[in-house]
């Protein structure tokens, strides 16, 4: 299960002397390296092109995002590297956020051979399902399809050309694609958080074929992973679907037991239908070459346990840059993240003073003195319309980054206040633009079940009732639904609770 494997922990790094860092920014992606321009450029735009690929492969035009909401994605030199890092000595991370996806990955192989997996293979799997939950945030899709779309982009092939071909076998699931099977029925409908390992196994790899299948291997049934897609839209359970799509299910499941033992065929699109323009990219000021370290751990690492390590170490790599707004900024954040509200209150100002324009400053500036405020029971107007006025001035800055507005509607929770409609409107823009973030849906579903709107909440629920990987939301959002479909509105209300483990962090 690869979001078990992607559980890279980033731990305590010595304070050594590192090599000049490099941005790289496309439309879709934000990504950070050290010392080697070009091999950053070329990453970046592989990712690019794997974007635009997925999109046309779906059919699903392009629309322009907000800086913030373009995934990060930092890169390390080597496996080697990240190992020290880890606590699992894994070679891979992926995070879904409102306040900003971000991923780490390094380009050189792990483990030995062809059959290994591959740390971009691990990211291109969870792009994958963060494109899902982005191009079609409203369908329950069920897990098969959901791994299944994850796997069949995690093998992309990126030619010199500029093409980027999709299709190709997961040599890592060879075995349980060859040798393994799992029955049709139970593939429809297995909930795979609830699978053994042997069953996992033969989840993943016979939902990677029928995607395939179904979508470049059949001609004849070209049309019917549509359909059955909008069943699901409809509201048509599972098999209901499955039947009403495919037919005759056990003739689908003998169709692949011959399929997965022919030469498999791949799906290349030209690059003179992937052009992205150019990839811009700059050399990182000193400050924030000098706290990148720092920066990764407090982005990806940061734990109850570590949060005050994590701010000292921040401090002091912050200590020779008070002008330098990467350097405030990362050290804003890891004081948040240490319970300091002084403290980044103060480097917020101080990124703010470099940068007057530096929406994140605004936002951790909002949330220390937010949560400063509600710590000590401070319900005043003034304090509040000052947290207020600062998410206000940050959306000012960037109408479509979602933090501003979820931040906005929190607020009103945090002072024990009624939202009014501006802000439950500026949350339902915010969930449009961020339907990945679980923290977030759950809480724009809850603010419709605070309107008595169960259909409206029984829509974003659903997805994650069916998500592989969020056992907490999943077995609240379905106990919701359960109570929402008998029509008890109050019920479901009196049982929100959203979990420790979804709320979104910086």
């Amino acid at each position: 299960m690869l979001r078990v494997l992607l559980a890279l922990v980033l731990l305590a790094m010595p304070a050594v002397a590192r090599a000049d860092w490099y941005e790289a920014s496309t439309p879709h992606f934000v990504v950070y390296a050290e010392g080697n321009p070009d091999r950053l450029e070329a990453f970046a735009t592989r990712l690019e092109r794997l974007d635009r690929a997925i999109r046309l492969m779906v059919g699903q035009k392009d629309t322009e995002i907000a800086r913030a909401s373009r995934v990060t994605v930092f890169m390390v030199d080597d496996v080697a590297t990240v190992e020290k890092l880890s606590r699992s000595g894994l070679a891979g991370f992926f995070s879904a956020r409102a306040s900003g996806s971000f991923a780490v990955v390094t380009q050189e192989r792990a483990g030995s051979g062809d059959l290994a997996l591959k740390p971009m293979q691990v990211l291109l799997h969870e792009y994958g399902h963060h494109l899902m939950w982005s191009l079609d945030p409203d369908t329950a899709y069920l897990g098969w399809l959901i791994e299944g779309f994850a796997e069949f982009n995690a093998t992309a092939r990126f030619g010199k050309d500029g093409s980027v071909t999709l299709g190709e076998p997961p040599l890592y699931r060879g075995i349980a694609i060859l040798g393994e099977t799992m029955p049709i029925e139970k593939l429809l409908t297995a909930d795979a958080r609830s699978l053994s390992e042997e069953e996992m196994s033969a989840f993943y790899g016979r939902a990677w074929l029928l995607t395939h299948y179904l979508r470049i291997g059949a001609q004849q049934r070209s049309t019917q992973l549509g359909a059955y897609i909008a069943a699901l839209k409809s509201g048509k359970p599972s098999l209901e679907a499955a039947r009403a799509a495919f037919g005759d299910l056990k003739r689908l499941d003998g169709e692949l037991d011959v399929y997965k033992k022919r030469h498999l065929p791949i799906s290349t699109i030209p690059g003179d239908r992937l052009a992205i323009g150019p990839v811009a990219v700059r050399k990182l000021p000193a400050g924030a070459s000098a706290i990148m370290d720092v920066r990764i751990r407090s982005r990806v690492a940061v734990t109850a346990a570590n949060a005050a390590d994590i701010y000292a170490d921040a401090r002091r790599a912050a200590a020779p840059w008070p002008n330098d707004a990467d350097a405030q900024l990362v050290l804003a954040g890891a004081a948040l993240d240490a319970s300091d509200y002084a403290g980044a209150v103060a480097a917020a100002d101080r990124a703010l003073a470099a940068d007057p324009k530096l929406l994140r400053a605004l936002t951790f500036k909002a949330t220390a003195r937010m949560v400063a405020a509600r710590k000590a029971s401070d319900a005043r107007p003034e304090t509040w319309n000052g947290v207020r006025s600062l998410l206000s001035s940050a959306n000012r800055l960037d109408p479509r980054d979602p933090l501003p507005l979820w931040l906005y509607y929190r607020s009103f929770a945090e002072q024990g206040a009624a939202p009014p409609e501006i802000a439950k409107d500026g949350l339902a823009t915010a969930f449009q633009l961020a339907p990945y973030d679980k923290g977030l849906r759950f809480d724009t579903a809850a603010m419709y079940l605070q309107e008595r709107n169960g259909k409206a909440a029984r829509t974003l629920l659903a997805p994650l009732a069916y998500d592989p990987h969020g056992r907490a939301t999943a077995k609240i959002a379905t106990a919701l639904i359960a109570k929402i479909d008998a029509g008890d509105i109050e019920g479901a209300i009196e049982t929100l609770e959203k979990p420790a483990d979804e709320k979104s962090g910086k």
